[in-house]
């Protein structure tokens, strides 16, 4: 659901880490368990792996020490802002080959721009190259599902009029509700691009409502275990 996922869609990223998104029921983290044993996996700081942390949001971190997967960071979360539930992401997932037995499961490239949408910088940049690298790839192989996606997607006001004049009638309904396709369609890339930002800010700062109280819980375990400060 990280860097990696975004690789596979196209948008490449320098990632050190691998994240996954991860059906929290008992079971599950006992199968997990016994993949982080086998991967000599160690805890980095806190939240432990426990159902009661994933299902309230918390991202549950690890280094791996066997040596075919040496220092690589691993990291775990079963719900995130504005993403829907794991059984609804499971459902729409990408399946990719990755050879004749192994298969590569994605969180669908709809459901990782949503979980992008974050207060950090570097996540903006990749969303847009996300849905650009997806409109070029099948633009000439429009459906009505890749016209929303790209109407409610899309970053770049250029973009946005091409595909608003092209679809005026999904333009003007996707409009009521996303002023930067409204101004768009209308030919006000100023006004667009205005609109993107004010998207963006409004994303970010939802964001960070988000995580305020899950970071105190963060502090409060860490003073629990003599830990220092850090940041999401």
């Amino acid at each position: 659901m990280g860097g990696q996922a975004c690789v596979f869609y196209g948008a490449a990223e320098f990632s050190r880490d691998i994240n996954f998104v991860l059906l929290a029921n008992a079971a599950n983290l006992t199968r997990l368990r016994g993949a982080l044993d086998d991967l000599r996996a160690q805890p980095i700081a806190v939240p432990t792996l426990d159902l009661r942390s994933l299902r309230r949001g918390h991202a549950v971190h690890f280094r791996c020490m066997h040596p075919d997967a040496h220092r690589l960071r691993i990291d775990f979360m079963s719900r995130m802002r504005g993403v829907d539930t794991f059984e609804s992401l499971w459902r729409r997932r990408t399946v990719i080959a990755l050879g004749e037995e192994e298969r590569c499961h994605l969180v669908s490239l709809p459901d990782l721009v949503k979980a992008k949408k974050t207060q950090r910088d570097k996540d903006w940049p990749m969303i847009r190259r996300l849905v650009e690298a997806h409109y070029f790839r099948h633009r000439a192989n429009r459906t009505p599902a890749r016209v929303r996606f790209w109407l409610l997607e899309l970053r770049t006001a250029e973009l946005l009029h091409e595909v608003a004049c092209a679809h005026p009638r999904t333009a003007a309904r996707i409009g009521k509700s996303r002023d930067a396709v409204r101004f768009a369609k209308a030919g006000d890339l100023a006004g667009a691009e205005a609109a993107l930002r004010a998207e963006e800010l409004g994303e970010r700062e939802a964001d960070r409502a988000h995580w305020k109280p899950l970071i105190a819980e963060l502090a409060a375990m860490r003073r629990g275990r003599g830990l220092g400060r850090a940041a999401r």
